[in-house]
């Protein structure tokens, strides 16, 4: 089971719909992955996600209003496989907290997985208008498909992972 932490500064804008949209592909891909958000900042903790990524996330058939903001902590990286940040001050704080090299080595700008080693970062979308929620939504979008056909593991009828 692929374990994947999706994070960015609030955890109210980005994540949610990265966890969101990468949750629903698993799910109707029939794999069990654990997918979780968190924030790097602590000023929405326990809040729900910003009314602008629930609209979006609605108007593309995703319901995200039964998450709720969370802080990222060192805790995280004994519970998840990758940690997907939003942008590079994300990583960096992220990256200060690994306990160890091997757990540095799970955290990854979600961008690279698009555009491999352009270290670009996804726009925080918070100060902007609807269309840059949009957009937001369609960069996730599509690092989502790619994360879904790196890490899907084909499953036979009786539900045991096939090795090809």
């Amino acid at each position: 089971m692929n374990r994947i932490l999706m994070v960015c500064k609030g955890n109210i804008c980005r994540s949610p719909l990265a966890q969101d949209l990468l949750a629903s592909k698993a799910s109707k891909a029939h794999l069990y992955w654990l997918i979780d958000s968190a924030g790097t900042g602590n000023w929405h903790i326990g809040k729900l996600p910003d009314q602008r990524s629930i609209k979006v996330a609605e108007s593309n058939d995703l319901d995200i209003t039964d998450q709720r903001a969370r802080q990222f902590s060192k805790d995280d990286f004994s519970k998840f496989d990758h940690i997907y940040v939003m942008e590079k001050e994300n990583q960096k704080i992220v990256l200060s907290m690994a306990p160890s090299e091997k757990d540095q080595s799970k955290v990854e700008l979600i961008m690279n997985e698009l555009y491999p080693g352009q270290n670009l970062d996804v726009p925080d979308p918070f100060h902007d208008g609807k269309e840059q929620f949009d957009q937001v939504f369609k960069v996730l979008n599509q690092v989502t498909d790619e994360m879904i056909k790196k890490y899907r593991v084909p499953i036979c009828d009786s539900g045991i992972p096939l090795i090809l």
